[in-house]
This record gives structure tokens, sequence and C-alpha cells, in this order.
């Protein structure tokens, strides 16, 4: 199952900044494909809500990563990555 993972600028710029490697990110979205494929794994995922429907929310500690999953392509886009509180402005 190989899916197409897409980095928005802002998310990129984030991990940069903050010394976060892509890897962790790509770890966390291999979890939720996982969990949606109906594997008992322990990820924190929940629809978003409001001007994010549509997306997903990861939450990893303080991190959260906002993205959207399109199964017919099988693709991935990452909008926004962000510490909790931020991310949502």
């Amino acid at each position: 199952m190989q899916w197409n993972v897409d980095f928005s600028p802002q998310s990129v710029t984030f991990l940069a900044k903050n010394h976060i490697p892509e890897k962790e990110v790509l770890e966390k979205i291999h979890l939720v494909l996982r969990k949606f494929n109906g594997e008992d794994v322990s990820v924190d995922v929940r629809k978003a809500k409001g001007k994010w429907a549509g997306f997903h929310r990861i939450r990893s500690g303080k991190l959260r990563i906002i993205v959207a999953f399109y199964f017919k392509p099988k693709e991935v886009f990452i909008d926004t990555i962000d510490w909790r509180g931020n991310v949502y402005k």
C-alpha cells in the first residue's frame, strides 16, 4: 500500500525550525493509515470540525498535525504542524 505524502510549506518550515525530522511525522501518518485499515494501534486521531472540516487532527504530545487523507488516489496532504494552542489559529 503506497501512499503519496505531500507537506505544505508551513509544515516544512515548522519542522526545520524546531529540528523535528520528517520521519517522525511520517511514522504518525503510517499509524493512522493502519488504524483506518482496522488495526488496533495507539494513535490519537480525530476528524476536525468547523473551518477544518475534511481534515483530521493527529495529537502527539504537545504537537498537532492537521492532515487531509484522500483515499481514492491514496494521497495525504499535511496542511499544518504546530504546537497545541497555535495550530488552530
